[in-house]
Order: C-alpha cells, then structure tokens, then sequence
C-alpha cells in the first residue's frame, strides 16, 4: 500500500474520524481527506507525528512511496542507490518545509544502515563548518540524539532547522556550528515539549556546485 492507503487503514484501525486525526496533528479534516484522496502529502513534521500516532516508522507509513522504495539496488557498478528527497529544512533561521521530489544518489551502504532515512535539501550556512550551504542531507527517524550530533527539529509546525543538538536535564538548546555569527535556539521547561526531533543527520552530499557535478 502507499500512502493514501495506509492513512485511511491506519487511521480506521483506531476507530478515528478524520477530523479527530486532523486535531491530533494540528491540522484540519480537509488535509486528511486530501491524503486519503491521493491529492498531497504533509510536511515532514506532520509526517513523523503521524508514524508515532499509527506506531509504524516513516518509511512503513509511506508504503510504496517511501523514499527509495522498490529503487534500492546499486546502480551499475556504481554501488550508489537513489533516494528521494521528501523537502528542504534550513540551517539559519527556521523556514517553511518544501516538498521536493527529486531523487538522491546515495552510497548502498549507508543507506543499508539507515533503511528508514531519508533525504532533505538544505539551505543557509549556520552548519557550515561541517555541511556546506545548498547540500542534501540524510535524516534518519529513528536514532536516538546524543549531544553534539547534527539533528533537524521542527521548532513550530511546519518549520524546521538544522543544528547541534544538546541537551541538559531542563533545557534543550539547537546551536549553530558555522564560520558566521548565529544565536543558539534554547528551550526550557515546557517549551522543550514543542520541538519535535525530525532525526539525526548521518551523511550529506555538497551540492553540484560544490562538486563540480
């Protein structure tokens, strides 16, 4: 099943309406019809919320249109394997999520570590110390943050950053890691709840312009 179908199953097996689905996700009954029609997908926020309400991970959720689904054997000789992007997050300040669906070529073997991650365009230089401006990065779901590590958060429904993650026993704080001059984002107390940790940053490629390609 893709998408589409397994939002209406899922959401069916818990015996919620759409609009009931829509509340617990913070949108309204429209956005779900609109999945369950095959017309739109969420932004990756709403994505990951969804996963954990139908206690499946992203790539179970999206089905047959998961990033990479059906696509990964190595090209050629190459040993690279495409995934898709599922939108852009920002290193900087946090920014709308666009959808995007172009493909990645990814190395085979780090994406057989990460068989749930997915791709994600990258804009503004707050990381760039260590992943230059305009390159795509891999996300995966379902690892655990360790203070130090790259993660993208959404800090409010449908924007999300790239930063450092650090977290103490009442604060949570998302720091740049750049050449340039960029505040910390910290939360405490209850505030802390409303990140949501999309995941942790495992591998990036520069753009073509980086590269050369």
């Amino acid at each position: 099943m893709g998408f589409a179908d397994n939002v209406r199953a899922n959401r069916e097996r818990l015996g919620l309406s759409q609009e009931e689905l829509a509340r617990r996700v913070g949108l309204t009954n429209s956005a779900v019809s609109q999945w369950e029609g095959g017309r739109a997908k969420p932004r990756i926020g709403v994505m990951k919320a969804l996963s954990e309400i139908f206690g499946m991970t992203v790539s179970e959720l999206l089905g047959e249109d998961a990033p990479g689904a059906g696509m990964r054997e190595p090209v050629g000789r190459s040993g690279m394997v495409p995934m898709r992007r599922l939108g852009k997050t920002h290193a900087g300040s946090a920014v709308e999520e666009i959808p995007d669906d172009g493909v990645v070529e990814v190395p085979a073997g780090v994406a057989g570590r990460h068989p749930h991650a997915f791709m994600l365009d990258v804009d503004g230089d707050c990381m760039d110390r260590a992943y230059p401006p305009g390159c795509v990065v891999m996300v995966d779901p379902d690892m655990e943050p360790w203070n130090g590590c790259a993660v993208v958060a959404e800090t409010q429904p449908g924007e999300s950053v790239m930063r450092r993650y650090m977290r103490g026993s009442s604060t949570l704080m998302l720091s740049p890691d750049s050449y340039e001059e960029h505040d910390d984002l910290v939360f405490s107390g209850d505030s802390c709840a409303e990140v949501r940790l999309i995941g942790v940053v495992v591998w990036y490629q520069a753009s073509s312009d980086e590269t050369g390609r």
